[in-house]
């Protein structure tokens, strides 16, 4: 996906956000606080034996955990150098969970 569909959504996302004070900060921590739950608990694997394996099996919820969080900042925040910045992550972090994925023969 590239940049300019990411700002769009990006906008769209961030148009809807009601702006009643202190009810997105509410909703930012509360989805922060609920990505890096999924993100620790998703990164708890069992060891498989293979090094490797492991390795993207943590790494990916790891990504998936900056992903989601850049995901809130495109929606909640109001910066445009940081929307710019968690739109690189959403970008780069999906294009090297891909890459991990497919090192290890993953789809």
């Amino acid at each position: 996906m590239n940049v300019l569909i990411l700002a769009l959504i990006g906008l769209t996302l961030a148009s809807a956000v009601p702006v009643v004070a202190g009810s997105v900060d509410r909703a930012f921590t509360a989805g922060a606080q609920a990505a890096m739950s999924t993100m620790m608990s998703r990164m708890d694997v069992e060891p498989s034996g293979d090094v490797d394996v492991d390795f993207v099996a943590m790494m990916v919820p790891h990504h998936q955990g900056a992903i989601d969080m850049a995901e809130l900042e495109l929606r909640y925040g109001r910066n445009p150098r940081l929307e710019r910045i968690a739109q690189e992550i959403v970008v780069t972090q999906q294009q090297e969970i891909a890459a991990m994925r497919l090192s290890v023969g993953k789809p």
